[in-house]
């Protein structure tokens, strides 16, 4: 990377952690209605949002073995195309 490129990264870095900071410090984006603490931007902590999800609502039409299999294969192929990338540096 050049120098102008670090320099760059430097100030972005900077730039968004202040941010962070900031946005941290003044609380801003939290709900007063919904004054959870560090939970406040979980939507697990709004109030009766588990009738939203009541068991039964949702049917799989694909058993659950399937999925969990899918999900296997869909790292191993990141995974492969994160080897393969990195080898053509």
């Amino acid at each position: 990377m050049s120098k102008t490129g670090k320099i760059v990264t430097l100030v972005v870095g900077g730039a968004v952690l202040a941010a962070a900071i900031y946005i941290m410090v003044r609380g801003l984006g939290l709900s007063e209605d919904l004054d959870f603490g560090a939970g406040a931007y979980y939507y697990a902590d709004i109030p009766e949002f588990d009738k939203t999800l009541r068991p039964g609502i949702f049917h799989a039409a694909l058993p659950f073995w399937v999925y969990v299999l899918l999900f296997l294969a869909w790292g191993a192929l990141m995974y492969a195309l994160w080897k393969w990338l990195d080898r053509r540096r």
